[in-house]
């Protein structure tokens, strides 16, 4: 009975390296959904505490909450979604043959063991929300890898909403991608080198001699990762970071990484073919929080502002680093879903009020119609009795009222 009663006692603690009583991430698990939910209700909706949750250990912990807090972050409305794509966004597509062939290529994107006829329908619904995103967008152009982004996001919160948040996202995080050329996608990459010069130069001036440069880091940044892992719940852990960070974060982690795996690059042959595949292949292991956090670190001690010089080695200014504030202002003000829903009814109350109004309106309209019919014989009747006395030019003025209608008359007398 002891034993019980002390495992009892014991139950939801746990033991740190040095022995003594820590409680279980259960609690902290707790906590923090409790501040996520708080954060959701608040009116307006606390967006940097969503932020904070989403960067801080663990993230948002499960696909319920992330459905949730995304849109949040991006300032969407859940309520006011736009309606599925239709057949017709696929016809006469400059990019539907690109965009076929690379989601066909998507299949190891989805769960193992998901059924090839779920599969096929959510390939369906990425190639069209894809499509719609780049029709309403017609200064936005595909790139390969596009597809990795939309994916995780079809697969998170469903069609609707991913076609919302892609929208949003394809014209600020991701907007320098999608130029017609890669003149901004390479200055965001040239932030890359100054970052790794600040914290560790021996680093720095091997992968310089060794003329690597940071084309190795490309499917990482314009994928978000997306493409390079197989883990979806790391890539779902980083999506939560990226949608509450700086644009640049993604370039800041790529950073991380390389200083991670310092020792593996300093013993590889100073080679640019030998260096480039080494980077360019990326552990599936590696310890993402640890990474995170430093990527944070940097972040803070080395802002875009003070790299800015070293990385603009070409006149393209970055599109998304240009309006993150502005967008990042924007989320500020948003109100929790539960506002957001009664508004919603309120204006479908309204539209059907005004609906029902209208059809009052008509069939008064038809009313005053029919009782102007009958007012018209009556018209018609003293107008003859005007001629037969008057003449035939007060029978003519009144002929022409007739055919001004009652509201010309009823303004008239």
């Amino acid at each position: 009975m002891k034993r019980l009663k002390r495992k009892k006692e014991n139950a939801g603690v746990g033991l740190n390296g040095n022995g003594s009583v820590t409680r279980e991430t259960d609690c902290g698990r707790k906590q923090k959904l409790t501040e996520i939910h708080q954060a959701l209700f608040s009116d307006p909706v606390d967006i940097e505490t969503l932020r904070r949750a989403a960067a801080s250990k663990g993230g948002l912990l499960t696909n319920e909450v992330r459905r949730k807090v995304w849109p949040k972050l991006l300032n969407v409305n859940v309520y006011d979604l736009p309606p599925k794509p239709g057949r017709d966004v696929r016809e006469n597509h400059k990019d539907y043959n690109q965009v076929v062939l690379d989601v066909r290529r998507s299949m190891k994107r989805f769960p193992k063991g998901m059924p090839v006829t779920e599969r096929a329908v959510l390939q369906e619904q990425l190639t069209d929300i894809i499509l719609e995103v780049l029709k309403c967008n017609p200064q936005l152009h595909y790139y390969q890898g596009y597809h990795d982004v939309a994916v995780t996001l079809l697969l998170v919160v469903g069609e609707r909403m991913a076609l919302a948040m892609l929208d949003t996202l394809s014209n600020h995080h991701l907007r320098d991608f999608m130029d017609p050329t890669m003149d901004r996608t390479k200055h965001i990459l040239n932030y890359l080198m100054p970052i790794l010069e600040q914290v560790d130069t021996k680093l720095h001036d091997f992968m310089i001699r060794s003329e690597v440069g940071t084309i190795f880091a490309l499917s990482w940044l314009i994928t978000w990762y997306g493409h390079v892992l197989s883990d979806f719940k790391h890539t779902m852990r980083l999506y939560d970071f990226f949608l509450a960070s700086h644009p640049l974060m993604p370039i800041y982690l790529a950073a991380t990484i390389v200083l991670h795996r310092e020792k593996e690059v300093k013993k590889t042959e100073c080679d640019m073919a030998m260096v480039h595949h080494l980077l360019s292949l990326i552990p599936q292991d590696l310890p993402y929080q640890l990474l995170i956090g430093r990527a944070q670190d940097l972040f803070h001690r080395y802002p875009p502002s003070l790299l800015a010089k070293r990385a603009t080695l070409q006149s393209h200014k970055s599109l998304s680093i240009s309006t993150f504030q502005a967008f990042r202002f924007s989320t500020l003000h948003q109100r929790p879903d539960s506002v957001l829903q009664r508004l919603t009814k309120e204006q479908v109350f309204n539209s059907r009020h005004a609906s029902r109004h209208s059809g009052q309106e008509a069939a008064l309209s038809r009313d005053r119609g029919q009782r102007w019919g009958r007012g018209n014989r009556l018209v018609k009747m003293a107008v003859w009795g005007l001629s037969a006395t008057l003449g035939v030019a007060v029978f003519a003025v009144a002929q022409t009222a007739l055919d001004w209608g009652p509201e010309v008359l009823q303004q008239l007398f």
